[in-house]
């Protein structure tokens, strides 16, 4: 199962090793990632993961990363590829 992860806030060092290393902890596979820093220091990425062995329910997992996400002082999202595609379909 794939599923799309975004992370978006303030930039500084680190946030991409904890999202990965938090991912890989899970058995979780990362098969795409784009990331851009907008003006002034703003974070955003985007990234497409392999969830299909991840070690816990996908739900779980969605929960890890936004508490994550808290703990980074950052906005952290999990949706399953599908659901993503779906609310961005026009």
């Amino acid at each position: 199962m794939r599923a799309v992860i975004t992370v978006a806030g303030k930039d500084r060092v680190g946030i991409i090793a904890s999202v990965t290393q938090a991912l890989a902890q899970h058995n979780v596979n990362v098969l795409d990632i784009t990331q851009t820093i907008l003006p002034p220091d703003f974070f955003t990425m985007v990234m497409l993961v392999d969830a299909g062995q991840c070690a816990v329910p996908f739900g779980e997992l969605a929960d890890i990363m936004s508490n994550l996400g808290k703990d980074l002082g950052l906005s952290i999202h999990a949706q399953r590829e599908d659901t993503f595609e779906a609310m961005h379909r026009i």
